[in-house]
């Protein structure tokens, strides 16, 4: 990694640069403060004493470099101090970063001329390890896609705030491959059928899929090529190192035409209804083909001509749940090989890093002998490896650290960009430390690569400091600065609560990777009298612990293996008494818009998993052929959905209103306009092709807790389904499936491609609407 770094180095802006792109990021944010703060980016190869006289000075002096010497042992570091108002007028911190603008790290602070002072000399954080990565390749569709500019900004900002100094670069690259494959005789209709549409890029890119959501516009193709300078001229600027995207073998139907004796094959079926070749079974170039390589080296050269020699890490997915045609090791071997010549042809220096989850989620295919023949395939140090599932399923512990390669320790914890308060603290505090200092280490950074964003801050926030710990964080005392931090306010009630969510909601000790299967949001497609039945006896199920009629009970279950369930692995009881400490903490903290959002969320699981026990009382009540009961259960679970709707309308943060205007505002014509609405509703809803009675394999796969989506899509369709079991009890018939999903399958599709207005603003009290729903529901 040192001659990596040192490289990397090289291409790195003057420190006058960086310096004003940090003042920018405080501009933004504290603008207010913009005389309290002195920023300095010193080389880091300087003599210690050196470094500190010109830090206590606040003076430039002659910095002499030495080649044995480091101010922090050749890592990059930040220095806060105290700043000499003699010499800096108005200066009350200095942030001196080693070779490394993206250390700085900015909360909410007092008043300007009353900040607290540094102790003695200051206070020097180092990082542990060289790298801190961040971004999902799937991000890019379900948070980022329709992101202007001043989203990107803020998302730059917060970025440097975390220390994140390698992030993904995605955005445009379908300009960038316009370019290149035109000069391979693909006309525009080729490519019309090549590309997804705005909400399905990725999986378009990674080879899963084609032309669902499509074609793209060339307002689009400009657009986002536009962006993506600015936003590689910011991260630049704030001295991180873009990851740009490099050729995996995914071309157009018409290069098989084009070069009849290239090696392309058309690759399976990926979660089609019926394998329908519109949208399925693209074309994969063989990396062995020397066709590869001259595609691979053209993009790499048209990136270099747009974006300028900006990075040598390229990032290249090439078997994401695509498996190899064949398991022999040399074979794989070969195509590893090809795979990074296609890269370093130009960029001599070129690093290929490859996302892990291939190991994880094809497992059966990698085994010892054909991982480490594509991790060798390249020379060591060519290679880093992001072991994408290291919080639940940690591949460097099971692979000899990776066999040699060196790899970035990542979260991955969000699925589809669901809603759902979830993680596992503990592992987060302590497994990057781990496996640092395991033996024979190979750990390289840490990283984040959840799917989708805005959701657990909580997660995120300690994630981003074990980039900079090299211990192991004590949680009890963390989480009660996190949470004076957050709310900007100490409050015990608010400590209690976080003490109860760290060892409830994030302790998921269970090995279960969560994916927000609610009922509300992921409604079961299954006719119950097959599988359904319960059993009061003493082999029983825990599932839920609720308050109802002011009396607490057990709901015992046992069901067969093939009942749809909700994941749980927490007490539901002390997660509620969480939730009513952070209640009688509103007369107190009502005015923190952090607060409110927290607050929002945690009445919204709660309810949520309410509505699981009242579904399954439902279908309890089926299977007894009571039609009263069902009725009953019916109506409240509908109740439900009505009120979390109510709930997630009082907060910004939740409404799906934003998500739909954000995709219509990117248009240049009605004609987009109504594309990229239909991409956005799509996605979070059936997300892939239907047929009358089946739905997408990926319905609800990236279900959202969003104010609009749960009344106009998930009421409706619940409703449906219970008025046709309904009918099967009266009628004394069995459950027409088929029928149901006829009906519902129609409305869907019907609601993708509506244009009706949701709201873009919260509405209502937040305090006042959870005290009253927890007044309802909870006793």
């Amino acid at each position: 990694m040192e001659v990596l770094l040192t490289k990397i180095e090289t291409k790195r802006v003057s420190s006058y640069v960086q310096e004003d792109a940090v003042i920018g990021v405080l501009k933004r944010l504290l603008p207010n403060h913009l005389s309290s703060f002195e920023f300095k980016i010193v080389p880091k190869h300087i003599e210690p004493f050196l470094f500190l006289r010109w830090i206590c000075s606040c003076t430039m002096v002659h910095l002499r470099t030495s080649p044995t010497s480091y101010v922090c042992g050749g890592y990059s570091c930040f220095w806060i101090k105290n700043a000499k108002t003699g010499n800096a007028k108005g200066k009350e911190i200095m942030y001196a970063f080693i070779e490394d603008t993206s250390g700085a790290q900015l909360s909410s602070v007092p008043n300007p001329g009353s900040l607290p002072p540094v102790k003695d000399k200051g206070v020097i954080i180092q990082r542990p390890v060289p790298w801190n990565y961040y971004q999902n390749v799937v991000t890019s569709s379900y948070s980022y896609v329709w992101w202007d500019w001043e989203r990107w900004e803020k998302e730059l900002d917060w970025m440097a705030l975390q220390g994140i100094n390698l992030p993904l670069a995605f955005t445009g690259q379908e300009a960038i491959w316009e370019k290149v494959f035109k000069n391979f005789n693909t006309s525009k209709k080729d490519l019309d059928g090549f590309f997804g549409g705005p909400a399905f890029l990725a999986w378009a890119r990674m080879g899963n899929l084609h032309a669902w959501g499509g074609p793209l516009q060339q307002s689009w193709l400009d657009q986002q090529l536009a962006l993506q300078k600015l936003i590689l001229t910011r991260m630049v600027e704030l001295g991180m190192t873009p990851v740009l995207p490099s050729f995996s073998g995914n071309v157009p139907a018409s290069l098989k035409r084009i070069f009849p004796s290239a090696n392309i094959t058309r690759l399976g079926d990926w979660n089609t209804v019926n394998g329908d070749p519109r949208w399925c079974c693209t074309y994969l170039l063989d990396p062995s083909d020397p066709l590869f390589v001259e595609i691979g080296d053209a993009f790499i050269r048209q990136q270099m001509e747009e974006y300028g020699d900006i990075t040598d890490i390229y990032n290249c997915d090439t078997f994401n749940e695509n498996s190899p045609p064949t398991n022999d090791p040399a074979y794989i071997s070969l195509l590893g090989a090809a795979v990074y010549k296609a890269m370093s042809k130009t960029d001599k220096d070129a690093v290929w890093l490859m996302q892990g989850w291939l190991f994880s989620s094809d497992s059966a295919f990698w085994k010892p002998p054909q991982m480490k023949a594509l991790l060798h395939s390249v020379p060591l140090g060519k290679m880093i490896v992001l072991d994408l599932f290291a919080d639940v399923k940690p591949i460097w512990e099971t692979s000899s650290q990776f066999y040699g390669t060196p790899y970035v320790w990542c979260l991955l914890h969000n699925f589809g960009g669901n809603i759902e308060m979830y993680g596992i603290l503990d592992v987060i505090s302590s497994g990057p430390v781990d496996a640092r200092i395991s033996q024979n280490s190979t750990m390289v950074g840490v990283g984040m690569c959840m799917e989708g964003i805005e959701q657990n801050p909580v997660v995120y926030e300690l994630m981003s400091e074990m980039a900079f710990r090299s211990e192991k964080v004590p949680l009890k005392e963390w989480l009660k600065s996190y949470s004076y931090r957050r709310y900007g306010k100490k409050d015990p009630q608010i400590d209690s609560a976080w003490e109860i969510l760290h060892q409830t909601i994030y302790n998921c000790t269970d090995g279960i990777a969560d994916h927000n299967k609610d009922f509300i949001v992921q409604f079961p497609d299954w006719d119950p009298s097959d599988y359904f039945h319960t059993n009061m006896s003493k082999e029983t199920h825990v599932h839920n612990l609720f308050a109802h009629n002011n009396t607490k009970r057990f709901f015992l279950r046992e069901t067969t293996t093939d009942l749809p369930r909700a994941h749980l692995w927490y007490s539901t009881e002390e997660v509620i008494i969480a939730l009513q400490l952070f209640l009688d903490a509103g007369s107190h903290l009502a005015g923190s818009l952090t607060y409110r959002y927290d607050l929002v969320d945690l009445m919204r699981q709660v309810l949520s998993k309410l509505a699981n026990q009242v579904y399954l009382d439902a279908m309890t009540a089926f299977q007894q052929k009571n039609a009263k009961a069902l009725t009953l259960q019916s109506l409240k679970f509908v109740e439900l959905i009505k009120d979390i709707d109510t709930l997630l309308a009082s907060d910004d943060n939740f409404l799906l209103g934003t998500w739909i205007e954000s995709a219509k505002n990117l248009a240049a014509s009605p004609r987009e306009m109504r594309q990229y609405e239909w991409n956005a509703r799509t996605q979070v809803t059936m997300w892939y092709d239907t047929r009358k009675t089946n739905q997408s394999k990926l319905h609800d796969y990236a279900n959202k807790f969003w104010s609009g989506l749960l009344e106009k899509y998930y009421l409706p369709r619940a409703s449906t389904y219970f008025t046709y079991l309904l009918a099967s009890l009266v009628q004394k018939e069995g459950f027409k499936l088929e029928e149901w999903r006829r009906e519902w399958i129609s409305f869907s599709n019907k609601w993708q491609s509506g244009t009706e207005l949701y709201p873009v603003r919260a509405q209502g009290d937040a305090l006042a609407i959870s005290k009253a729903l927890s007044k309802k529901y909870l006793g």
